[in-house]
């Protein structure tokens, strides 16, 4: 499904994405079952994430017959944005195992809401970029993230970025600076809060993966 105030941004409709996409937003959700549901999301959505990937015709000989099939042709390479993406990349790892990896490493400063970096690894020749991360946001990492490759030389036609949950303000931000660049997000949420969380989002994604998330104060 498509958004008209965002042509570039494809939303996901699936009943089990929904289904487990519910039970990622639950608080009471713990992070084994937390990581086992975000995997299962990011590979129902890594076949649309794939769809365009290029094919060549090969010959090959079945028990059978000679005959002509299609292959992926062209280096993919899996970007993770560090360290909430690493869940959604170890998915997209099982549908491409053949793909090289890259990790670009980001964190959010609490008080501009801005990300800095502090970590790029990238292979010399990536192809096609499939770019990982569960939250689109303010949109700044992600909007960082492209900078970074389009720095490395990667094309812009050849990235795609894939988010769980996107905020409007996310997606306005990163529409306008990469317009066609393609979006792939399992729902759209109402909002920002006033520190910078979707809501009503999931919370901190990378927290609630690694069991880094914060108790509640007492009231």
């Amino acid at each position: 499904m498509t958004d008209e105030r965002f042509p570039s941004l494809t939303l996901l409709e699936h009943p089990l994405i929904e289904h487990k996409l519910g039970l990622i937003r639950d608080r009471t959700t713990r992070p084994a079952l937390f990581r086992q549901l975000l995997r299962e999301v990011a590979l129902l959505m890594g076949y649309a994430l794939t769809r365009d990937l290029a094919l060549e015709t090969r010959q090959v000989e079945t028990p059978m017959a000679p005959t002509r099939v299609r292959c992926l042709v062209g280096p993919v390479t899996l970007v993770s944005i560090l360290r909430a993406g690493l869940g959604m990349a170890e998915a997209l790892r099982e549908l491409l195992p053949g793909a090289q990896e890259g990790h670009i490493g980001l964190y959010r400063d609490q008080e501009s809401h801005e990300p800095r970096e502090y970590y790029v690894k990238l292979p010399d020749e990536p192809g096609r970029v499939l770019l990982v991360d569960p939250m689109l946001a303010t949109g700044g990492s992600a909007v960082h993230a492209v900078r970074v490759l389009l720095a490395r030389g990667v094309a812009a036609e050849e990235i795609r970025f894939l988010c769980l949950i996107a905020a409007p303000e996310g997606v306005e931000r990163f529409a306008e600076a990469f317009p066609g660049i393609p979006i792939l997000a399992a729902a759209l949420d109402s909002h920002l809060d006033e520190r910078a969380y979707i809501v009503p989002g999931l919370g901190d994604a990378g927290d609630r993966q690694f069991g880094t998330e914060q108790p509640d104060p007492p009231a």
